[in-house]
């Protein structure tokens, strides 16, 4: 199997799911509380249905894993190969504070590893997509699109990003410990997207986030040259416990220094 050869599907579908949150987006949206109190909006739910459709039909023998479908038991997902992880809206926060700063993510995980990922912005119409041994792009409407890389560290300031909605006590003590930085905000799994077009050094997540969250943007810093690895400098994989729930990370484009070390 060639993941490359859903990447064109998967971006059409993230486009539609698109469609069906801007439905939403663009009016006086009520937010309800899933069972953990995160706010649910209707776009969640519109855009579920829209790629749970579309990948249920492109490849009918892959099951999907979504965010609003979580509760399927680790012992029917250990007997996974291969899966669709999807968050069909990630960073609800951002999209209730209507910042934009929200995106659709669709990953197909091989083995543990994110071998496709597309990132898409409702509402600037940006999409980051990769697939294993690809590369990664970037696509701007009007603009086409272009092919993103990572960049080594240049003398100065490291570049941070940090989460809009997150900042707690580990983030300060590591970014007292790295020294001459500045901070990009940014929500949602663009804070990835940053490292992986060259935009930023190092996204360090000194927090708790969930497997669909970081997989699609996590194959696109990966073939963009850079790296997502847990707190040991190792790479994170997908669905090997019990619980969906990921380890604090580092993405980074640089690996000649060690990030572990201003822990």
């Amino acid at each position: 199997m060639n993941p490359c050869n859903y990447l064109d599907d998967a971006r059409a579908l993230a486009k539609l799911a698109a469609d069906k949150i801007l439905e939403v987006y663009n009016t006086e949206f009520s937010v309800a509380e899933k069972d953990d109190k995160s706010p649910l909006t209707a776009a969640d739910m519109a855009s579920h249905t829209a790629i749970v459709a579309g990948l249920e039909a492109l490849t009918p023998d892959i099951p999907v894993l979504s965010e609003e479908s979580a509760k399927i038991p680790y012992a029917e997902r250990a007997t996974w190969q291969r899966y669709w992880l999807i968050d069909p809206l990630d960073g609800t926060k951002e999209f209730i504070k209507r910042n934009g700063e929200f995106t659709v993510n669709i990953a197909l995980i091989d083995d543990g590893v994110p071998v496709l990922g597309v990132v898409h912005v409702p509402v600037s119409g940006v999409t980051y997509a990769a697939c294993k041994g690809g590369g990664a792009l970037k696509a701007v409407p009007g603009e086409g699109e272009q092919p993103i890389h990572v960049r080594k560290l240049a003398p100065g300031p490291v570049a941070v990003v940090g989460s809009r909605s997150h900042q707690g006590d580990s983030l300060k003590a590591f970014l007292a410990k790295l020294g001459g930085h500045e901070i990009v905000s940014m929500g949602s799994s663009l804070k990835i997207c940053l490292v992986a077009e060259g935009a930023a050094d190092v996204y360090p997540r000194l927090g708790l986030t969930s497997e669909w969250d970081t997989a699609a943007a996590h194959c696109v810093v990966t073939e963009a040259g850079g790296a997502l690895t847990d707190l040991d400098m190792q790479p994170l994989r997908y669905n090997t416990k019990d619980s969906l729930l990921n380890p604090f990370f580092f993405v980074f484009g640089d690996d000649s220094r060690d990030w572990s070390k201003y822990l």
